[in-house]
């Protein structure tokens, strides 16, 4: 009562929006008891007060917050609501009070438990989009920013309930992005509500593809969003990575958007409009413009495949006329292009115009007037040669490669290190036709791992790790193994030093002693003492993760790169993603030593178990899982043939059933909470291989688990078909839509195929358990 008083009073508005919290803070417990009878009513009076906006404003901020808490309990007022809301939506002086009803409106909407009670509000759209443009007539662009925040969240949660007023919704915000005289952050909200409306493919598919000339003019100002890159003398003088000088705000926001359009709306879509827009762009005098245009084509690559295939000539033809552009700018983005392709486009890119993109990367290395340019040269021969056969990539290896050692030779930095992971890559692409350059290369990457002690070189040395050891794994360890001595010295020594949490020799070096153990094999075992504690100590990594409520003045380090923030209901958080990615790597090298030493590795297994079991549900970061997965069988195989063979000193049979017992029901516990569909396939599948390997130590309480958890995966996958089947009957369904729902079937199919060979075994296991009983 104290806190509703305190309210009524109209205190300041820093006071008042800490009472809003605590109120709400205080209802989200009493609500769900119905303790607190006088709160409803209170809200309701106040919301309906215009001539007292300051707590008409916070009344409706107090039901946004709790509209999950009562949403079910205001359907029977459910007419009253809409037109308190339609009201407050149209307050005559308070735009404050405009947004408030705005976000109380895109909450109750959301938490309307069906279509029908959704409908029931629909009418409200034109004054939610009235709030919003009553703001930006007025130049209040800060308050239009958070009704723009506010209709994104809608749009990505309630899509169909835009759909009756789509045109008008999608007219006004294409309009907002068009206006040039705005705020770039006005402009990026309403390019994110359209792309949002787009990506809603499970809630509204195929609805924006219906809107053809609204996908034109939305790539239009994200082509023109391009634009914004100027001559920046910090780009040329190429003394430190940053790629982005020069690059404004609208940069790089457009050219994540021109991404995620071609990946939700298609080629079909996308493809005939950038087919009308880039001759113009590269027909202009202006070198942004076609810079602009190549940016375009790597970006769409991706999501327009299937189309850009059945254009190859054109889009490479395209391409390669930017190689020859006087403006080094613009020939870096036609470099960045035929890099992106080759990645998108591959294998069939590498196939049919090897012998024009080729020659034409190695020209670009010669550029030792642009060493950015050189650099991304270099960088786009490890895109090409990644989906590339050593038959097509040998008849150019020694043009490659003696150009690749001049570059390592070069004083820029940025191009030794592309030259570096330029040669590993077409070291890995060429397998045995790397011999030949052997001799010629491996001093160079000594000379690199030896010298480059600098904290400026950390980099550049992590490199020569990775291509020593590719290089290594290509030639094969008869060739390599003197060479691999001297290196695993110097990588032993480092692993002594103690090095900084953000030093990429940690993780460039762990991948680099899993590639000398797969080309060494049992000859690496005597390295494993040195090799494992670090090992495991970077696969024991905690996530850091910072929480903060999703309103709070706090903001997390945004501007920090490594840091990755995701909204989950009134929470930010915050995750370090380079410790999840140090993490996955180590977990990938453990799941690798064990797959390659077999019962080598049996010493290492009591350790090496529990930490990787447990992470069998580590939904912070999808490749440790996936690791985690591998390794299950791996572990098992290796415990099972050190008993067989006699290498596990005091260690029988009951060893490996104790060790079976240990992760055979920790993955079936796993596949049952597990989210995604093809991480479950996996999971199946290395279910199965560890059954094979457990064969009868599997007691029949265990054979019994896994049976019943077989039948859930069907009942789940009967359930996702079933999703998708409803899907097909939405009223904007296409036939871009089916095939993308066809790839999600695939995908489904193969559960299905695992589950299939998992229950042959149940059945086998279960005969043969009879049998013994």
């Amino acid at each position: 009562a104290h806190l509703l008083a305190a309210l009524q009073s109209d205190p300041p508005k820093p006071i008042a929006k800490k009472v809003c919290d605590a109120i709400s803070e205080l209802a989200t417990l009493l609500l769900p008891e119905n303790t607190w009878a006088e709160l409803l009513p209170f809200l309701f009076r106040a919301a309906s007060t215009p001539e007292a906006p300051n707590p008409q404003e916070s009344a409706l901020l107090i039901f946004a917050r709790l509209a999950d808490y009562i949403a079910e309990s205001l359907l029977d007022h459910l007419m009253t609501i809409h037109n308190l809301l339609a009201s407050a939506l149209a307050h005559p002086t308070s735009p404050d009070v405009r947004i408030a009803a705005l976000s109380a409106a895109v909450n109750l909407v959301q938490c309307l438990p069906t279509n029908a009670d959704r409908d029931k509000m629909q009418d409200l759209l034109p004054a939610m989009m009235r709030a919003l443009t009553d703001c930006l007539n007025s130049s209040q662009e800060a308050s239009a920013q958070e009704a723009l925040e506010l209709l994104v969240e809608l749009a990505g949660a309630e899509p169909r309930f835009l759909r009756r007023q789509i045109a008008d919704v999608a007219g006004a915000m294409l309009q907002i992005a068009e206006a040039a005289q705005l705020e770039d952050g006005t402009r990026h909200l309403a390019v994110e509500f359209v792309i949002t409306l787009a990506e809603a493919r499970e809630r509204a598919p195929g609805m924006m593809r219906r809107l053809p000339q609204f996908v034109g003019r939305l790539f239009q100002v994200l082509m023109q969003m391009l634009l914004d890159v100027e001559d920046d003398p910090a780009w040329h003088t190429a003394e430190t990575e940053d790629e982005d000088a020069g690059e404004g705000n609208n940069y790089g926001v457009a050219q994540e958007c021109l991404d995620r359009l071609a990946i939700a709306i298609g080629g079909n879509a996308v493809v005939p409009i950038a087919s009308e827009l880039l001759p113009q762009y590269l027909s202009a005098p202006e070198w942004q413009k076609h810079h602009a245009a190549l940016i375009t084509l790597a970006q769409i690559a991706e999501g327009c495949a299937k189309v850009m295939l059945k254009n190859l000539e054109q889009v490479v033809s395209m391409i390669l006329n930017g190689f020859q552009h006087p403006h080094p700018r613009v020939r870096w983005a036609a470099i960045n292009a035929i890099g992106q392709l080759s990645t998108d486009l591959g294998p069939d890119l590498q196939v049919q115009y090897h012998q024009k993109v080729l020659p034409a990367l190695a020209n670009a290395m010669d550029d030792f007037q642009n060493p950015r340019v050189q650099a991304h040269a270099a960088s786009a021969i490890l895109n090409f040669s990644e989906n590339c056969t050593p038959e097509i990539l040998t008849p150019y290896l020694d043009g490659i490669v003696s150009k690749l050692l001049v570059l390592l030779q070069n004083g820029k930095q940025m191009v030794q290190e592309g030259a570096l992971t330029a040669l590993a890559s077409v070291a890995d692409s060429s397998q045995d036709h790397f011999k030949k350059y052997y001799d010629a290369v491996m001093p160079y990457l000594k000379a690199i791992l030896m010298n480059a002690t600098d904290k400026s070189n950390r980099m550049l040395r992590a490199k020569s790790m990775e291509c020593i050891s590719l290089v290594g794994m290509a030639v094969g360890k008869d060739k390599f193994r003197d060479d691999a001595k001297q290196v695993m010295e110097v990588l032993m020594a480092l692993q002594g030093t103690p090095m900084e949490t953000d030093d990429p020799i940690t993780s460039y070096m762990l991948q680099a002693w899993a590639r000398l153990c797969k080309c060494l094999g049992q000859d690496f075992l005597p390295y494993m003492h040195v090799v494992m504690p670090p090992l495991l100590q970077s696969a024991q990594l905690k996530p850091d993760v910072t929480i903060t409520s999703a309103e709070s003045d706090d903001e997390i380090e945004s501007d920090d790169d490594s840091i990755e923030t995701i909204t989950l209901g009134d929470k930010r958080i915050g995750i370090r993603t380079s410790v999840l990615e140090e993490k996955a790597t180590a977990c990938n090298m453990l799941c690798c030593y064990a797959d390659e030493l077999k019962e080598g590795f049996f010493p290492w297994i009591d350790q090496v178990a529990p930490t990787l079991v447990p992470l069998l549900k580590f939904y912070f970061h999808e490749e440790v899982r996936r690791a985690a997965v591998a390794a299950m069988p791996e572990l098992l195989r290796s415990a099972k043939l050190a008993v067989e063979k006699g290498q596990a000193p005091g260690r029988d049979e009951s060893y490996v059933k104790q060790l079976s017992d240990f992760i055979i029901p920790a993955l079936v516990e796993a596949l049952h909470k597990e989210p995604e569909t093809e991480m479950c396939s996996s999971m199946l599948d290395s279910l199965n291989e560890c059954m094979q390997l457990s064969g009868c130590l599997l007691d029949e309480n265990q054979v019994r688990a896994i049976s019943d958890e077989i039948k859930n995966v069907i009942i789940a996958s009967a359930t996702r078909k079933r999703d998708r089947s409803e899907r097909t009957k939405a009223e904007d369904f296409d036939a871009d839509e089916g095939e993308l729902l066809k790839e999600e079937n695939e995908q489904e199919e193969e559960v299905f195929d695992q589950v299939m060979f998992l229950d042959v075994s149940v059945n086998c296991l279960c005969s043969a358990i009879s049998f013994l009983n």
